[in-house]
């Protein structure tokens, strides 16, 4: 097997014999805003459609584009994928896992008799995998087409929609966020790196920034129509504009000028080499009034020799000096962080490295990844650690994480202002983020959409538990905002069964409060049986 550029030779071969075969579809135009009727509960009736999204927050956004054109093509956005005709799978290759559900996603749907749109990286990167052979596909920087491979599968055929050297989509398509006051925008798409264990590379190819101009205009539309957080995403934040002559500073500028009062910006993953000259800039932004104090600077070794061998065009050093500068001048600054476990040339005296950098910076976010070749890739090349000893530095390197918090006992009665857009798991709370995106646990009743002032009255490991310090009146509890580009929201919303590292973080400490509510529930039960009993024996006496 080659490397990496002999895949992506590979992959253009395989796309030039693809479009001599592939099947010509009409492309159905998509209706424009004011076409769309505006009367509610005016759902279409077409046919029905799940999406089902993996990976990273820019797979999340190609969803919610993909989800807005088919709703405004006619067709009914569903919930269940039971309920659908097609199933879109939105895919990410950067986890075997990941791929493997995809897989048996794609038998099961041929199993009820579902058509299927593979969408995402891995119909990207290897379109001519056995799995995929009869199944429609879409490629990354043709989420647009997406109701074209629908319609050509309902048909009965085998839609191929890929073309590498082709710009990326609109920002101006139809959305259905997933969440309604969110507006997940992808800055850029593909990167400058060459990192031997990644094949997103493969599907994503080399970094093509959105002009500044179009992502402005883009957030300045999105909060007009009510949403209340912008995150931006891409493969690496940091590198954007370097193919246009810009740099990250100059499109954060310009965006932190656009924010409404009440509303925030989250910053995306940056690897630590495109922000080591503008540290200073980067401080200003992230102590900026309506920019979350939060950045997802990934390392995935603390171990200089195994960055060499990634080829990740950093050292450890370089790292700790890009982190130890936002520390000292961004107060309580949330840094984030990756680690790739048992690489093929880590030595255990490299993963000990790794454990002291955990336990310098004691990371309040770290994801942690047992290494898994991926097809096309230089490491996949290499022998392996063995398996028991790459479980055992993974399990090792968790339960230290585990085993410390963020949020200190003394945090009980200190207050914050938080900024509420998420439901909580267990039905009872709504999740708030501090100015450092903290995730605080509030009641229902202080609103989505809102900003509180809560007091802290409890701690845990991913979260804390707060309550309003003012009285709320019922009239203000909750805004509601659109959850699309028009007012033509479909009846039913899809709901991506989205697996981005800091949503796997959320989702934990939303089942732990889950978890504990039942707990709290049932022991309230006992005890008032045990009361109810004690009062007979007390009436009888």
């Amino acid at each position: 097997m080659g490397d990496i550029e002999d895949f992506a030779v590979d992959s253009a071969r395989n796309e030039e014999e693809e479009d001599k075969i592939e099947v010509k579809v009409t492309r159905r135009r998509i209706r424009p805003k004011e076409e769309v009727k505006k009367e509610a509960g005016d759902a279409p009736s077409g046919p029905s459609v799940w999406v089902r999204t993996w990976g990273c927050s820019h797979n999340v956004s190609d969803s919610e584009y993909m989800s807005g054109i088919l709703a405004h093509a006619g067709y009914s956005v569903v919930r269940e994928a039971e309920a659908a005709d097609v199933w879109v799978l939105n895919s990410c290759t950067v986890k075997t896992p990941s791929e493997d559900q995809a897989v048996n996603l794609v038998r099961s749907a041929k199993e009820k008799g579902k058509r299927v749109v593979m969408a995402g990286c891995v119909s990207q990167a290897d379109p001519s995998a056995e799995w995929l052979q009869d199944v429609s596909i879409v490629g990354v920087k043709q989420i647009d087409q997406i109701e074209e491979a629908v319609r050509g599968s309902l048909e009965g055929k085998s839609v191929r929609i890929l073309t590498r050297n082709r710009p990326h989509a609109p920002l101006d398509l139809p959305k259905i966020r997933k969440n309604p006051l969110v507006e997940v925008l992808a800055i850029s798409t593909g990167c400058l790196n060459h990192c031997t264990y990644c094949k997103t590379k493969a599907a994503r190819g080399d970094l093509k920034s959105i002009s500044l101009e179009n992502l402005v205009s883009r957030a300045k539309q999105a909060f007009a129509e009510g949403v209340k957080e912008l995150w931006l995403t891409s493969e690496d934040l940091g590198a954007w504009g370097r193919d246009i002559g810009l740099v990250i500073p100059d499109l954060l500028q310009a965006l932190v000028e656009v924010i409404p009062d009440g509303c925030r910006m989250r910053l995306g993953m940056t690897n630590p080499p495109y922000i080591m000259d503008h540290l200073h800039e980067m401080a200003e932004i992230l102590l900026h009034p309506k920019v979350y104090r939060f950045l997802h600077i990934p390392i995935q070794s603390a171990s200089d020799e195994v960055l060499r061998h990634m080829k990740r065009e950093y050292t450890v050093d370089d790292f700790c000096k890009a982190v130890d500068y936002l520390l000292e001048r961004v107060p309580d600054l949330y840094i984030a962080t990756d680690f790739i476990c048992a690489y093929p040339t880590e030595s255990r005296k490299d993963f000990e490295e790794s454990m002291a950098l955990v336990r310098r910076y004691h990371f309040p976010s770290l994801f942690i990844n047992q290494y898994y070749p991926r097809s096309g890739t230089p490491a996949a090349l290499l022998p392996k650690v063995a398996a028991k000893e790459a479980k055992a530095r993974t399990a090792e390197m968790s339960a230290y994480f585990k085993g410390y918090s963020r949020f200190e006992e003394s945090r009980i009665g200190t207050e914050e202002t938080v900024r509420i857009c998420e439901e909580a798991a267990d039905g009872v709370h709504l999740v708030g983020h501090s100015p450092s995106y903290e995730q605080i646990l509030v009641p229902r009743r202080c609103g989505l959409g809102r900003e509180r002032r809560v007091r802290i009255t409890a701690v845990g490991k991913f979260h804390m538990m707060a309550e309003p310090v003012e009285e709320i009146k019922e009239e203000e509890e909750e805004e509601k905002p659109e959850a699309t580009m028009t007012s033509s929201r479909p009846e039913v919303i899809p709901t991506n069964g989205v697996e981005d590292d800091l949503d796997d973080v959320i989702d934990e400490h939303r089942s732990l409060t889950a978890r504990q509510f039942a707990l709290i529930t049932v022991i309230v039960l006992i005890l008032a049986v045990v009361l109810k009993k004690l009062l007979l024996v007390l009436m009888r006496d």
